[in-house]
């Protein structure tokens, strides 16, 4: 039986990684502190990062570029690739990669430098999605849009077809330490996979962002329209923050499995301290 997931948005438009939400059927708004940290300004948060090497150095993809908190999200500014859609940070052994409309990247400075990449094998450079097996670096997974799921076995540097089955509007794309795949929809919802020939749709409504316990296989958020749980490895959720307002990246903390952080959509920066399952805006 499909698990819904109550609390997410229902995608109204998708164009081109601009996304346009309705936010609809929510039950409250979580309360906040009077004084708040807020992330910089910008039309979409993708993508979220915290640095193996620094627990309080925060990496934040959005559609106008790359930004930097160098003090656990308390400020932020502006750190390379202007004009850029970071649609996806990750880190690949001591590289981080960064992919999203038209652009492939990758560093080996923590962020600070980037050198732009052309792998070989995708169809187009619209990557929705990308993700690292936690047991092998240099497996690297990007989801095409509209096209399907890529399987790199050189670190990102070439591409092959690994599955042509998620091909709608994907979002996100994880691997668990335990090596199997879930794929964020931005209409249809959660889809699980350990092999990538079948899939299995747990879960309804807009997904934005998605994060893997990387301590835990079994341990998933997911973003939309709120904040959503499973201890399941995601074949079931339960909601674990309701809001009017979307939430976009999510990321969890590599040094600290019980750190997550999430960006709402009103420039909110969230953290949970118990693995995911309660959440306090930062002040």
């Amino acid at each position: 039986m499909v698990r819904v997931l109550l609390f997410m948005a229902r995608a109204a438009a998708f164009s081109r990684g601009r996304t346009a939400l309705a936010v609809v059927g929510l039950l409250a708004l979580a309360a906040a502190p009077v004084s708040l940290a807020v992330v910089p300004r910008a039309s979409d948060y993708h993508s979220l990062l915290v640095l193996r090497s620094d627990p309080n150095t925060l990496l934040l993809g959005t559609h106008q570029g790359l930004y930097r908190s160098s003090d656990g999200g308390h400020t932020w500014h502006a750190a390379g690739l202007p004009g850029e859609d970071v649609m996806n940070l990750v880190q690949a052994g001591g590289t981080i990669l960064m992919g999203g409309h038209n652009v492939f990247a990758a560093s080996t400075d923590g962020g600070k430098s980037w050198q732009a990449a052309k792998p070989s094998g995708l169809p187009s450079l619209d990557v929705h999605g990308l993700a690292v097996d936690p047991r092998n670096p240099k497996t690297v997974y990007a989801q095409v849009a509209m096209t399907g799921l890529y399987r790199s076995t050189d670190g990102g540097r070439s591409f092959s077809l690994f599955s042509s089955d998620v091909n709608g509007m994907m979002m996100q794309v994880a691997v668990t330490p335990a090596g199997s795949l879930v794929v964020g929809d931005m209409s249809r919802g959660i889809f699980l996979s350990s092999t990538g020939k079948h899939w299995l749709n747990t879960a309804h409504g807009a997904v934005l962002g998605v994060a893997v316990d990387p301590s835990n296989p079994k341990r998933i958020v997911a973003t939309g329209g709120g904040i959503a749980v499973s201890d399941d490895g995601g074949h079931t959720w339960k909601a674990a923050l309701a809001s009017k307002v979307a939430f976009g990246a999510i990321a969890w903390s590599p040094q600290n499995p019980k750190l997550v952080y999430a960006v709402s959509y009103d420039r909110g920066l969230w953290r949970s301290l118990d693995s995911g399952e309660h959440w306090k805006r930062f002040a």
